[in-house]
């Protein structure tokens, strides 16, 4: 499970979120779900380690992501919104690498490569430079590195964005595949994002959250447009780049 309690974070005197608070548990996606520049980013780094927060707690199975900040780690899988892709190494050898340095020893390194390069879909781009991968297939190795030590969270932020239609769905059947018995969070400002993968969302604005709950409840009765509508000023809204109905999942 993750839980975010009373998350603040602040730049100088700019104030990115304020009083963050959500819970997230295994076998669930959660959306996290707000305009661009709603704190989105901000809060998944702060989840993974990667920013500490000015005010708030934030634990990832138990384990408080700045006490225990390497016991935290361990059990995140983190996609930032710009993977850290080294160029000139093939997709192998920076799996290898990645697997290293999160302490994933040989023998289980050499077991677990080609099972996550055949869920990722990369096994036919395997030995290709990574700098010679289409936009798709770096997405797809974002995923994997941040799978290779088996975690049992995974953190995604933006993990379609810049995807063409056919690489969207194929990201998203994806993230639906992995979910599994895993907690899975990813923050997005597609709405379609939210409706085809998330079992429950949260709708952050302007730094603080404005609605959790599961996706079913929060749509009773209502579209999910309509309830982010009322949560969100409308002109700082993004809905999401067209996709042809035939090719949704």
């Amino acid at each position: 499970m993750v839980e975010a309690s009373h998350l603040t974070k602040y730049y100088g005197d700019l104030r990115a979120i304020h009083e963050v608070s959500f819970t997230a548990r295994r076998g669930e996606i959660l959306g996290f779900l707000g305009p661009n520049g709603a704190g989105k980013t901000t809060t998944m780094r702060i989840l993974a380690g990667f920013t500490a927060a000015s005010e708030g707690t934030a634990t990832v199975e138990g384990f408080d992501v700045f006490r225990d900040s390497h016991e935290a780690k361990k059990r995140i899988g983190y996609l930032p919104e710009n993977p850290p892709l080294y160029p000139d190494m093939t997709v192998r050898s920076f799996l290898i690498f990645a697997g290293g340095i999160k302490g994933v020893r040989t023998r289980e390194l050499r077991r677990a490569l080609d099972g996550i390069l055949e869920k990722c879909a990369l096994t036919e781009v395997s030995s290709r430079l990574i700098k010679h991968l289409s936009k798709g297939y770096r997405q797809r190795l974002g995923l994997a590195q941040a799978l290779i030590h088996n975690p049992p969270v995974l953190i995604l932020d933006e993990p379609t964005l810049g995807l063409d239609p056919k690489q969207i769905v194929e990201v998203r059947g994806l993230i639906k595949e992995l979910s599994g018995d895993r907690v899975v969070i990813l923050s997005t400002h597609l709405l379609p994002e939210v409706s085809q993968l998330c079992d429950k969302v949260v709708i952050i604005n302007e730094g603080k959250i404005a609605v959790e709950k599961s996706l079913e409840d929060l749509t009773r009765g209502s579209t999910l447009e309509e309830v982010f509508l009322r949560h969100i000023a409308k002109d700082t809204i993004e809905l999401d780049t067209p996709v042809e109905e035939g090719e949704l999942p």
